[in-house]
């Protein structure tokens, strides 16, 4: 996965919030309160992972916009003869 300096900026903003969290998590984990310590270790691995692989911004922009292009601007190339229709649905 490239990363350009803008999402390197968001991962770094996210891993400052998200390394208490999961030290926390740890913390209650070794003084044996089991469930908030993985309960706040899934949290801090959530708060990462999901940006970055779930909701990635380049891609929900990009499928935002492809939705409102028309489609003749999309790429895709639209039948237009009943014998090129039929061709299309064959394969």
């Amino acid at each position: 996965m490239k990363l350009g300096v803008i999402d390197m900026i968001s991962l770094a903003a996210t891993l400052v919030f998200a390394i208490p969290v999961a030290n926390y998590g740890v913390t209650r984990l070794l003084a044996g309160d089991t469930i908030l310590g993985v309960g706040m270790v899934i949290v801090a691995v959530a708060m990462v992972v999901i940006p970055q692989y779930i909701l990635d911004p380049r891609t929900v922009a990009k499928r935002l916009l492809y939705g409102l292009l028309p489609q003749r601007l999309r790429g895709e190339k639209k039948p237009t003869t009943k014998q090129e229709k039929s061709t299309n649905r064959k394969e």
